[in-house]
């Protein structure tokens, strides 16, 4: 029935009523037209500001997504956020964690600290000693780099990191001295090695006990220190402020680090690949696929006289089937293929020396031809200060790795785990992780002549990692059925994916400087 023959026949049926109840009628009927004309014109403008400005971070059942109101973006295809979100979130770990504790708290005595392996272990490290001196109300003394590692290098903290901006960024969360004061050089230290993935119950109780008879403590390692969850938010904030912040590379690291950025950015898009095929790594995970008797006889005799390599005697093939061995550099590039990357895709290869050299390179560069690396972009002169010092290399490595457009890593080492949580805190950047136990299968098959490459082949290697493609999730726990300490050991690493500690789960999307960047 039309409108205006409904309202005469209310009109008619009620004519005779009272003056008051027409009136309050007449009322009732104006203010829904008026309410119906506003909400016409302004709900589209006002829902429309809404969807822009939030964003939901959905975990699913059988996998999380991403999703932006309005925009759509799914599992694997994140947006690549501008650097407003690094120092957005920083800002806001700046404000929420403090909340918690005013000020700096009265030193009990000094935490000395000699960080453990190389350049990420002891990054991470010293981010865990930073929050155990909040802990445990100590004074940090900079912490001793790691001279006695497989690259024996000799840096020193202020030579790989900046100090002094390490040490105002955290004036406000401890103290921070550069050496331990000459009155106090002689004083006894409780030398301790901290018990693994531990609470914050562990060092109130049992490690501030200490300050009882000693004025400095002393770590002798740093790696590990700290559990992964179950800590106070104020302290998973400080551990990220460091990682993500104080610990700033020092200033000639970062200028080279930008200019080589600068030279791959310059020509387009590109994949920033950590090659973790090395001597050391080889030699450690007792990998020896595809290599010769005289290079697995060299690998086997560098495990088994590296002292702190616990296990000495490893199979080779068990280790590569559990996936526990880093790709080559030849399945590398069948994977990164079979992904539907071009043949003129650039590539920085983000490593140190290859094991085998340019002749183990050969498959991957016919594959992909614009390989690029820190030794092609920079000139000798540019380089050589920091010959000889692993760190300092593989620090330059970081910085591009974090800005690449794409960032794929051979191995799940320290490198890999750290840049992929700097690449989830600075807006889930693309970070694909290859599934190595389904990959070698493949390709072991491809070996044996039962595949071969092509649209099945790559449609395989696609479905195997649609979820692999660093979209926000939750950090996971520990292994199903594990007991004990193992299941913190088992935990996924607190540096590996910050979220939910230290990524809110809802911000502004901002809408510039975002980058997707997938195979054409």
């Amino acid at each position: 029935m039309h409108r205006h023959s409904r309202v005469l026949i209310f009109r008619k049926k009620f004519r005779s009523g009272s003056i008051p109840f027409r009136l309050l009628w007449m009322i009732g009927y104006v203010g829904v037209t008026m309410v119906a004309l506003l909400s016409v014109l302004l709900l589209p403008a006002l829902l429309s500001k809404f969807k822009v400005q939030t964003v939901l971070y959905v975990h699913q059942e059988q996998g999380d997504s991403f999703q932006v109101n309005g925009t759509g973006w799914t599992q694997g295809k994140p947006p690549l956020a501008s650097r407003t979100v690094h120092s957005q979130h920083l800002k806001e770990l700046m404000q929420l964690d403090r909340k918690s504790y005013s000020g700096v708290p009265n030193s009990r005595g000094y935490l000395l600290v000699h960080a453990n392996g190389g350049l990420n272990q002891m990054r991470a490290g010293i981010c865990d000693m930073v929050a155990v001196a909040r802990l445990i109300n100590a004074t940090l003394v900079i912490p001793q780099l790691d001279k006695r590692s497989f690259w024996q290098d000799s840096s020193t903290f202020s030579d790989v990191f900046d100090e002094e901006y390490f040490m105002t960024s955290l004036e406000n969360d401890i103290s921070v001295v550069k050496k331990l004061p000459k009155e106090f050089l002689s004083a006894p230290k409780a030398h301790k090695h901290f018990r693994s993935w531990s609470n914050a119950k562990y060092y109130h109780e049992e490690i501030a006990q200490l300050w009882e008879d000693y004025k400095i403590i002393h770590a002798a390692k740093s790696d590990s220190r700290l559990a992964n969850n179950e800590l106070s938010s104020s302290i998973q904030k400080l551990r990220c402020r460091v990682h993500y912040d104080a610990l700033r590379f020092a200033p000639p690291i970062e200028a080279l680090g930008k200019k080589l950025l600068d030279r791959m950015r310059s020509n387009g898009p590109f994949i920033a690949l950590h090659l973790r095929y090395e001597k050391d790594m080889l030699a450690f995970s007792g990998c020896s696929h595809g290599l010769s008797n005289a290079e697995i006889e060299e690998l086997t005799r560098i495990r088994e006289s590296t002292s702190h390599w616990k296990v000495k005697l490893i199979n080779s093939t068990e280790q590569r089937m559990k996936g526990l061995c880093p790709l080559t550099p030849k399945e590398v590039g069948i994977f990164l293929q079979a992904l539907g990357y071009p043949s003129t895709t650039r590539i920085y290869i983000a490593a140190g020396e290859i094991y085998g050299g340019n002749d183990r390179m050969v498959e991957l560069l016919l594959r992909f031809p614009n390989l690029m690396s820190k030794e092609v972009l920079a000139t000798p002169n540019e380089l050589a200060p920091f010959h000889r010092h692993a760190s300092q290399l593989a620090a330059l490595d970081y910085i591009v790795s974090v800005e690449s457009d794409v960032f794929v890593p051979s191995y799940s080492g320290n490198m890999a785990r750290a840049v992929e949580g700097h690449r989830r805190f600075l807006g889930h950047r693309k970070t694909i992780s290859p599934d190595r136990s389904q990959l070698v299968v493949l390709f072991d098959q491809l070996d044996q002549g039962l595949l071969q490459e092509g649209p099945q082949f790559s449609s395989v290697v696609v479905e195997l990692h649609k979820r692999r493609q660093g979209a926000p999730r939750k950090r996971r726990g520990p292994l199903a059925g594990s007991k004990s300490w193992e299941r913190f050991r088992t935990e996924e690493a607190f540096y590996t994916n910050p979220l939910p500690d230290c990524l809110c789960q809802r911000r502004k999307t901002l809408h510039t400087n975002q980058r997707r960047w997938q195979p054409p």
